[in-house]
């Protein structure tokens, strides 16, 4: 059993979070698959929401009447989280942790200053972004009566097909520009806490410090430390393994267990050898 401690690294240089469907490189140049692994309520919402969005932002900019479709899909799916939490107070929150936790690096010597401002600098900006946007910022998508039309028929296998929703029928066949700019106008009320969203998590994974581990028996058990809470665990395999990690347990306690990926016609098997793997604990 590993006892395992909140480490948290020093700021990294600003940068943009990766797309969710870019693989890490081994230093070897073979690919890594990372597997992500939410320790709390908020931090699971917030990669739903991340993922939700990226996925929007992905199939309305193909262009063509599927992708809208599929973008549509998304939206709906986005507003659906949104409307089960307060997701705006707890990102405010959020970036009030990581500027009291920035700030306190401040005063240490060899961090490098200018990165640091930026970072706080940025914070700061999506924080006032998120504030001006109020607390109704959202409700022009949950009051309009051509989206929640289609919430209602999505609900339904094939709902949203041709003779259900015409009017739906008939925007899918304006022109595609004209599609496009009116799916960014909704989206543009989702960006100040979409935005915020994802500078967290991509803080919470800057802050994480990776480790190399070894699986004895293809199984691993993590025990927190109860004084510093845990919000991620990232699990980094290479892709040529043919391994995928199931994790279960708590906030105290984590297991996981290496399972060897058969093809899609065999069921996944326990691996029985030592698996070598990073892990990445973010606070």
């Amino acid at each position: 059993m590993t006892t395992d401690t909140a480490e948290v690294a020093a700021p990294a240089p600003a940068a943009s979070p990766a797309p969710a469907s870019t693989a890490p490189v081994a230093a070897h140049g073979g690919r890594v698959l990372v597997f992500e692994q939410p320790l709390n309520e908020r931090m699971r919402t917030f990669l739903r929401l991340d993922f939700l969005y990226n996925q929007a932002l992905y199939h309305n900019e193909t262009g063509s009447q599927w992708g809208s479709r599929a973008a549509m899909t998304s939206l709906i799916d986005i507003l659906a989280v949104i409307s089960r939490s307060d997701l705006r107070s707890d990102a405010l929150k959020e970036i009030e942790r990581q500027l009291q936790s920035l700030g306190e690096y401040q005063a240490r010597a060899g961090v490098d200053t200018q990165r640091l401002k930026t970072f706080i600098t940025n914070l700061g900006r999506l924080r006032a972004d998120l504030m001006s946007a109020g607390v109704a910022c959202q409700q022009p998508l949950r009051d309009s009566e051509f989206l929640n039309a289609i919430k209602h028929r999505s609900s339904i296998p094939g709902g949203t097909c041709e003779f259900d929703l015409p009017d739906y029928l008939y925007w899918l066949n304006e022109p595609d520009e004209l599609r496009m700019h009116a799916f960014n106008q909704w989206l543009t009320l989702l960006r100040p806490l979409c935005d915020a969203v994802a500078e967290l998590l991509w803080l919470t994974r800057q802050f994480g410090r990776t480790r190399q581990e070894c699986a004895r028996g293809g199984t691993f058990t993590i025990t927190f430390d109860r004084d510093n809470p845990l919000q991620l665990l990232r699990i980094l395999l290479p892709a040529a393994s043919g391994l995928y990690p199931e994790v279960s347990g708590s906030h105290h306690r984590c297991s996981l267990r290496f399972l060897r990926w058969n093809g899609l016609s065999q069921r996944a098997t326990q691996s029985t050898e030592d698996v070598p793997f990073q892990l990445a604990t973010c606070a």
